[in-house]
């Protein structure tokens, strides 16, 4: 058998690349690709659907050049709060003074500014906290009325039209999704996109009715950047399909000290539940204008992988940034010697959740230990929905995992999951032909060699979902 080289990751972790004005021509974006990308993050708070359109035909024109699946996150915005404009486009708010928030549309000055957001007036309370433009300032409120909240400068500076507001300690009446991601989500569908970010989570019913919308086409990836979030993390995990601990908002409502632990606990849950989890936000950020990044944003990748996240994200790195090849190149290969330390292998095994009282879980434990002892080249897993593949993941094996589908969504699904090289494959219908088949796939994909051993897991019948109920030792011949 001639044996057609593939593109194999030397990896587990996988990593996200946020496209934009720096990454979006063919030649940048294969690149990205050859360095390590193995999904592309299309960013909907910027762009057209024209220039995403282009973007979405790009990433399929690479995937049919390099016959491997590629997955698509579409971002949506979520609700932005700003604030209004002022007279002179800028003013400075002194500390200890007093500034007011109102509904009234006129241009502001040092002592006042329109928030067209009455459901933040009506939800905050005295005491609460607002934070403007990323938390540089914060007010404290001091009196409400039904059109305005006087709050109290507890750290001043400059304060610049159109500024973030952020209310870190209310939870606000307002849905994830706006008419704007109503639409750009529907578009990104439309499109073939293969997870849905989700910004801006406060409860469960967000996940509930983007899902309801979404009607099980894409996945839904929940991004955890509120505190409320936090509060309702058990519920919202148990509802999405993925998540995404995004730092930067999450770094403006939680205290800084707080954001490392939060993202532990967030990688930890998502892992016993065997939801793919995402750790993102200002992981090489010195990159967007360096060459090269700090000795801690090193560390901070390297200790995602140590915590077990399935992928790690560049954002600003590779959309706006002057070197997008050489921060994919840099975490690839950060990533890759993290996964060459005995200490993450033990990381590995000591966190592995105990298996869930069911068969699936029962064979996908099996396939880790079974592959350790023999020394399986890899754990095949038969998988039409990705389910399969995300037990077997959520084991966090040994061997290397081979996703055979016979759908190219699925194989695509599967591009964010730990460890898992998706392959498309037409249907099998019998134990015996899907060993068979698994032998070749695994030499041509260039995992084993004839003799070698492998381990092959599948649902009897074969061609229904959500049955895994069979393991195979097999000899590669």
């Amino acid at each position: 058998m001639t044996v057609r080289p593939k593109m194999r990751r030397r990896r587990r972790t996988k990593i996200i690349a946020t496209l934009g004005p720096s990454s979006s021509s063919l030649e940048v974006m294969t690149r990205l690709f050859q360095a390590g990308a193995d999904v592309f993050r299309l960013n909907f708070s910027h762009g057209t659907h024209e220039d995403h359109a282009a973007r979405f035909a790009t990433i399929r024109e690479l995937e049919a050049k390099f016959d491997r699946p590629i997955g698509i996150l579409a971002d949506v915005q979520g609700p932005k709060l700003r604030v209004g404009t002022f007279g002179g486009g800028r003013v400075h708010l002194q500390t200890g003074h007093t500034f007011r928030l109102d509904l009234n549309p006129t241009p502001g000055n040092a002592q006042r500014v329109s928030l067209p957001h009455p459901e933040i007036i009506e939800a905050a309370s005295i005491g609460s906290t607002l934070l403007l433009d990323d938390g540089k300032l914060r007010l404290r409120v001091v009196h409400k009325r039904g059109d305005a909240l006087e709050t109290e400068v507890v750290v001043g500076g400059p304060l610049s039209d159109r500024k973030g507001v952020n209310v870190p300690d209310v939870v606000l009446p307002i849905p994830a999704l706006t008419e704007k991601d109503r639409a750009d989500l529907e578009f990104a569908v439309s499109q073939g996109a293969n997870y849905i970010g989700l910004s801006f989570v406060q409860r469960p019913e967000d996940v509930v009715e983007a899902k309801r919308l979404i009607a099980g086409r894409c996945w839904v990836m929940a991004k955890l950047e509120k505190p409320q979030a936090l509060d309702n993390l058990e519920e919202i995990l148990a509802l999405t399909d993925a998540v995404m601990v995004a730092r930067g908002d999450l770094g403006v409502e939680l205290p800084p000290e707080e954001v490392p632990l939060a993202q532990k606990r967030i990688v930890r849950l998502a892992r016993a539940l065997g939801k793919p989890v995402v750790v993102a936000t200002q992981m090489l950020e010195s990159m967007i204008s360096a060459p090269a990044p700090t000795r801690a944003e090193a560390s901070d990748v390297a200790t995602a992988v140590f915590d077990g996240a399935d992928a790690v994200m560049l954002s600003g790195e590779t959309a706006a940034g002057q070197y997008p090849y050489e921060s994919v190149n840099m975490m690839d290969r950060i990533v890759a010697r993290v996964e060459q330390d005995a200490g993450w292998r033990a990381l590995m095994d000591a966190s592995r959740a105990p298996p869930e009282q069911n068969a699936a879980d029962a064979i996908a434990a099996a396939s880790a230990q079974v592959g350790l002892t023999i020394g399986a080249k890899a754990i095949v897993a038969y998988t039409a929905s990705g389910i399969t593949a995300l037990r077997v993941a959520r084991e966090r094996p040994v061997s290397p995992i081979i996703g055979l589908t016979p759908n190219q969504a699925t194989a695509r699904l599967m591009a964010v999951v730990w460890g898992v090289h998706g392959v498309v494959t037409p249907d099998v219908h019998s134990m015996t032909e899907a060993v068979s088949r698994a032998g070749r796939v695994a030499i041509t994909e260039g995992f084993a060699k004839h003799g070698d051993e492998i381990v092959v897991t599948a649902g009897v019948p074969f061609g229904q979902a959500g049955t895994t109920n069979a393991l195979r030792v097999a000899t590669v011949k």
